[in-house]
């Protein structure tokens, strides 16, 4: 089984709570990979607010991958949350965040795993509520079938109030699922689909979206959080026991976006735009760094750019990153408000590739998305980059996009390639590298909410077209050409502006085993070509169909603050490629400044712009550049000596046990974990050399995946003499969960020296009257294995690499004593022997574990 890690919970920061004290219990489902689930702030954010509430006990679940699925099905094992290790079945409220319309199936998949009925109207009372959040919440209808209530917009005060609602009537005695339906419905931002008929005319569009009861309001309004300094953060997060997606801090910035790109779903549903002060962020990315020991924070929202505090944000951040080796990374920026003075500040630490969105090939094209950045500003944001000593520049565009011809997409490659000119006329950038510009190109997807929620998407065959006459216009091989599946993101468009008739399709799609479509190895398009042919459906009339503006959508029960009559009218500037001018410049009269005032949204008519060095404001304000910028940088940017004038004064080994959820995932992210331990600790560490500095750590022999170890050794060099009671203190106060330090010591001994190490494999179940003798046998001569490299299998004779095998049977099994080579060269993964004994003792229905006790020399001694 891959990465077993993902299945065991226990990580560091895991909230508990008595089952027996609580009055409501919620999973969290995450319909990906622990890996993906485990980088999403939105899960963090509001499994956070739900554990702050005493009576409520908010879990985790995250949707096995297939190998998983695969054993669980054979052993009858439902889904179950990670920190109680319950099934999915046994909670009040199943909560699932809807993060892109390819997890659908997953999600359905999730609830079948856990023997809960799909479809809402088949679950009775015994059964969880299912309720789904996320950006994909804003067209419900697809899943609408499935779930009983949607949360619109942020969840942070609105899942509170459902759950206190859910409490309350429980314990007064009137709740029943109808009645709780009926008064969530009531309550801003829930959406309960069973309350509404949906009539449809007999071309398949809608017809009328109706309440079902006069009291059920007709239209669900977004729920937003006025003031984001009140926000709840997660300040000492679950740390996760595997590499995730976003092994690092997110640190929210703001929400909303003054932008308006016609086709951004993002920057019109999370309007309007509210920003965190940069006091209070740069207190909470301390907090979350010592808390967490993470070498990274990522500013997350839409434009970094944007803010209009990021110059006195970074200064503060990087009063404490330098020093501590924390790198800022940023998400995509926008080329016209990006300046050298930004540049200098996130190269400090790391070199990366920095990411632009012109979006389009052409300024027509561009002023019909009103991305509002021209050809100039491109070319002068890449340039910034590479006279700071970068030479790779990303660009992502968008093809398929409304009104776009074949000159437009021409224009994409045109433009790298005048890019890749830029570098060679710049000044200062380093010319003996070769420059790279890396084109990433997403088809368009029109999506609820936007200008371009009416327009059709181009068939798949279509843009499959586009992509091909893209590669044939780029001649340059220093441009990189990357674009993606066309018939994923035909799909994506299906179940974007679906109505309730996919259900069908959905329902059809999780009984085939269908489920992970995101993912390249898992996607089957035939498949889903297949699944509405049976089901009756036509995709073309979802993704493939131009909508009047008169048509009832089938989202339009619910109001995101963005009107539709002022889409409309994007719609049209679009279609005349009439630009409109950002929230900073004019307010456009979209509407969403009215679910807030203009006390907490910045860009509000009439707020007070407090910070006259905004970045926006012209471009010589972004052309300026601090000289002085930091006397710590070199003249690449390259960031603070690692080891500034520092030598190691002392070696130090660390002996320490290693068990629970740490047994099960690989030595590299037991080498992540523990370096967050170290770091954590804020120890004088020496750090190595280089560009991507991180501790000196060395292990003695790594464990293997599903192996505990009582007497493991690590070792750390030290630039200051600290006393040996000190250094244990702080690392047995800063190691994760599973990691228990018993103590630190100086020695001349050299890892190398050890040669063996002892293990005890403990095998419980019902065992035969003749295994010692049958063991003692099977281990006297040759030991045949078949042994997995990365890229083959081959038969091994084992025998030469253990030795003093022997077989104790105990009250509860029996346990086998095996000494097995641990130097690098000859090592053997006592697993091994486990498998030779478990086919010879036949204990299908008992399990084994692994125990390495400790390390020796070559001549038999106890390494120390």
């Amino acid at each position: 089984m891959k990465k077993p890690g993902r299945y065991t919970g226990g990580e560091s920061g895991c909230v508990y709570k008595n089952k027996n004290e609580v009055k409501m219990r919620i999973a969290f489902c995450f319909p990906d990979t622990y890996e993906i689930g485990m980088s999403n702030l939105g899960m963090k954010i509001l499994c956070g607010v739900l554990n702050n509430m005493p009576k409520v006990w908010c879990e985790r679940a995250f949707a096995p991958w297939t190998d998983m699925e695969e054993e669980m099905r054979k052993r009858n094992i439902p889904l179950y949350a990670l920190e109680s290790g319950d099934d999915l079945g046994a909670f009040d409220m199943l909560a699932f965040t809807l993060q892109y319309e390819l997890c659908y199936t997953t999600a359905l998949n999730m609830l079948d795993m856990s023997g809960i009925p799909l479809r809402s109207a088949d679950r009775g009372e015994e059964y969880p509520l299912v309720i789904a959040g996320g950006h994909c919440a804003y067209n419900p209808e697809p899943m609408a079938d499935f779930v009983d209530i949607f949360s619109i917009g942020e969840g942070e005060e609105a899942l509170p109030e459902l759950a206190s609602l859910y409490i309350d009537m429980k314990e007064n005695g009137t709740y029943s699922k109808k009645e709780f339906l009926r008064r969530a419905a009531k309550l801003e931002g829930f959406y309960v689909p069973s309350l509404y008929n949906v009539l449809y005319n007999e071309d398949g569009t809608i017809k009328e979206i109706a309440q079902k009861e006069p009291d059920v309001p007709k239209t669900v309004k977004k729920r937003i959080v006025a003031d984001v300094d009140k926000a709840y953060v997660p300040t000492a997060p679950i740390l996760p026991v595997t590499e995730t997606v976003h092994d690092r801090i997110t640190l929210e910035v703001f929400r909303g976006c003054i932008r308006g790109c016609r086709f951004c779903q993002a920057g019109f549903i999370t309007r309007p735009v509210r920003e965190k002060s940069p006091e209070i962020l740069a207190a909470q990315a301390r907090k979350i760094a010592d808390n967490t020991g993470y070498d990274e924070i990522s500013m997350c929202c839409l434009s970094i750019s944007d803010y209009s505090k990021v110059n006195t944000f970074t200064d503060m951040l990087l009063e404490w990153t330098d020093d501590e080796r924390i790198n800022l990374s940023l998400p995509s920026l926008r080329a016209d408000s990006f300046t050298k003075e930004l540049m200098s500040k996130i190269s400090t630490v790391r070199s990366s590739t920095l990411t632009f969105a012109p979006e389009a090939g052409s300024q027509r094209l561009r002023d019909v998305i009103n991305k509002n950045v021209t050809e100039e500003d491109i070319l002068r944001a890449a340039g910034v980059a590479f006279a700071a000593g970068k030479n790779q520049v990303k660009l992502y565009f968008m093809n398929g996009l409304p009104y776009e011809n074949d000159e437009d997409i021409v224009g994409i490659g045109k433009l790298a390639k005048k890019v890749i000119e830029e570098y060679y006329k710049t000044p200062g950038a380093n010319k003996r590298r070769q420059p790279q510009v890396t084109l990433s190109v997403a088809c368009f997807i029109p999506k609820p909410f936007t200008p371009f929620q009416w327009e059709r998407q181009s068939t798949a065959e279509e843009l499959m077209e586009k992509q091909k006459l893209l590669m044939s216009a780029i001649t340059d091989r220093k441009i990189k050409y990357n674009y993606h599946d066309a018939k994923v993101s035909h799909l994506e468009a299906v179940f974007a502006r679906g109505n309730r008739k996919l259900s069908a399709a959905l329902e059809e799609a999780v009984k085939r085993g269908m489920r992970f479509d995101a993912w390249e190895e898992m996607f089957d398009y035939d498949a889903w070509m297949d699944v509405f042919e049976k089901t009756g459906i036509d995709p073309a009339f979802f993704a493939n169909r131009t909508m009047n503006d008169d048509e009832i959508l089938p989202w339009d029960m619910i109001d995101c603050g963005v009107t539709k009559a002022f889409l409309v009218k994007e719609r049209h500037r679009a279609m005349e490629a009439a630009t409109t001018p950002s929230c900073k410049e004019k307010c456009s009269g979209c509407g969403a400044n009215s679910l807030c005032d203009s006390e907490h949204c910045r860009w509000c008519p009439g707020h007070k712009d407090e910070e006259a060095e905004y970045l926006g404001q012209n471009i010589n304000a972004r052309e300026t550049v601090r000289d002085d910028t930091d006397d710590k940088r070199d003249a690449r940017g390259a960031g603070p000596a690692k080891n500034p004038g520092k030598k190691p004064v002392r070696s130090v080994k660390v002996l320490f046990s290693e068990s629970g959820a740490l047994t099960y995932v690989s030595h590299l992210d037991i080498n992540r974990a523990v370096m967050r331990g170290l770091v954590k600790s804020k120890l004088p560490l020496y750090y190595t050399e280089g560009f991507n500095p991180i501790p000196k750590l060395t292990f003695a022999s790594p464990l293997s995946v599903g192996c505990s170890g009582e007497n493991e050794l690590f070792k750390i060099k030290l630039t200051e003499d600290v006393a040996d009671d000190i250094v244990l203190e702080k690392l047995k106060s800063s190691m994760p969960e599973g990691i228990t330090v018993k103590k630190v010591y100086s020695s001349d001994t050299n890892f190398k020296q050890i040669a063996w190490a002892e293990n005890e494999i403990s095998f419980v179940g019902d065992i035969p009257e003749d295994a010692e003798e049958r063991l003692s046998e099977a281990f006297a001569g040759e030991v045949v294995v078949l042994k997995k490299t990365k890229s083959s299998e081959k038969e091994v004779d084992i025998s030469p690499f253990f030795k003093d095998i022997s077989f104790e049977r105990c009250e509860n099994g029996m346990k086998i004593r095996a000494f097995t080579c641990a130097d690098n060269t000859n090592y053997l993964n006592p697993e091994y022997i486990a498998k030779v004994a478990e086919n010879i003792i036949g204990s299908e229905e008992g399990y084994h574990t692994v125990c390495r006790k400790q390390f020796y020399t070559a001549d038999g001694k106890i390494f120390s």
